[in-house]
């Protein structure tokens, strides 16, 4: 085999250090079967493109792979539709809520907008509370195995949903002031359980891709906010509390498609197109004593002992350390 550098005739490959940093060629396409390992510091990592450089050197591609969001996926699968749907229902009655609520109230039920501002945030406060408490339930009924994950997702958003949904037309067909805040306090209140449905939906159906998920469900739930107020505006033009039942119909009206559309393709299972590459999933290397080689590999780089070349790994690492180097005359170097 070459001495430093050079493409030894064990693998096929060869590795070469460029101010202290070490890259290795791969083998002959004859044996791309197997992954190619490559010492660095003492240290392995393994190569992802067995037919190309694989090198920690500036320019060169890294041992650390790319991932590929898969945005095809995520517009061909019903339980990510599913999410979307039901992140901009939710947020429908959010933005109604925060955007008319004061209104509802001082020109149905003749309320003082400083004194509604003190009920505003009750029905919020009521659901603070209720968030932690769905989540402890959902939980519990997967933890002891009484329900699968999809049917606790759908039955949490489901039942939060529709009762949300059920107690806004009795807000919007109330003729008493202290009905319509009773039970938009409980509407509220119970839109928190839908947290623990489709809020989570995302880590368990994509882990990896949870945060793209969310990012775009909540990008497309934000949208109910530039039309909820559009609608409301052109519905309340007299303010009379006609045209409000019809604001808090169309409100219970989108809940109700919610939980039909959630609880007919929601999933809480992990989707195909989510699982981690075989590459991935496999160990990239013997594990056991990698402090002490680091160590010993530090060690030989500073005193530039130890059958390895200079700022390289030490010797016994893949092809440069498993077979002595030939002297100047075709002698074996001890």
């Amino acid at each position: 085999m070459e001495g430093r550098g050079g493409a030894g005739p064990a693998l096929g490959g060869g590795c070469e250090g460029v101010g202290g940093q070490w890259g290795c060629r791969p083998p002959p396409p004859q044996m791309h079967g197997s992954p190619t390992q490559v010492p660095t510091r003492g240290r392995w990592w393994r190569c992802p493109w067995p037919a190309s450089w694989c090198s920690t050197r500036a320019g060169a591609p890294s041992s650390t792979s790319t991932l590929a969001t898969p945005w095809r996926q995520f517009f061909t699968s019903m339980p990510v539709y599913a999410i979307i749907v039901a992140n901009f229902c939710r947020s429908w009655t959010f933005y109604l809520l925060l955007i008319s609520q004061p209104a509802y109230f001082e020109e149905v039920f003749g309320f003082e907008i400083s004194k509604v501002g003190l009920l505003s945030a009750l029905p919020h406060l009521v659901m603070t509370i209720v968030v932690p408490i769905g989540g402890q339930i959902a939980d519990f009924l997967r933890s002891r195995g009484l329900m699968s994950t999809t049917n606790v997702r759908k039955m949490m958003n489901c039942g939060g949903f529709g009762m949300e949904a059920t107690l806004l037309l009795v807000v919007g067909y109330s003729r008493s002031r202290a009905v319509a805040i009773s039970f938009l306090v409980l509407a509220v209140g119970f839109s928190g359980f839908a947290i623990s449905g489709f809020n989570v939906n995302h880590l368990d159906i994509a882990p990896r891709y949870a945060s793209v998920l969310m990012g775009l469900s909540n990008g497309v739930g934000t949208l109910s906010g530039m039309v909820c107020p559009l609608i409301v505006g052109a519905l309340t033009r007299h303010k009379t509390r006609e045209e409000w039942q019809w604001v808090f119909l169309i409100a219970a009206l989108v809940h109700y498609g919610g939980v039909v559309f959630y609880g007919v393709f929601a999933s809480g299972e992990p989707q195909r197109w989510a699982e981690p590459p075989r590459e991935e999933a496999e160990p990239l290397a013997p594990r056991g004593g990698d402090s002490d080689e680091e160590e010993e590999g530090e060690g030989e780089e500073e005193g530039g002992g130890g059958g390895g070349p200079p700022g390289g790994p030490p010797a016994g690492y893949g092809a440069t350390g498993t077979t002595p180097a030939p002297g100047p005359r075709g002698e074996t170097q001890g």
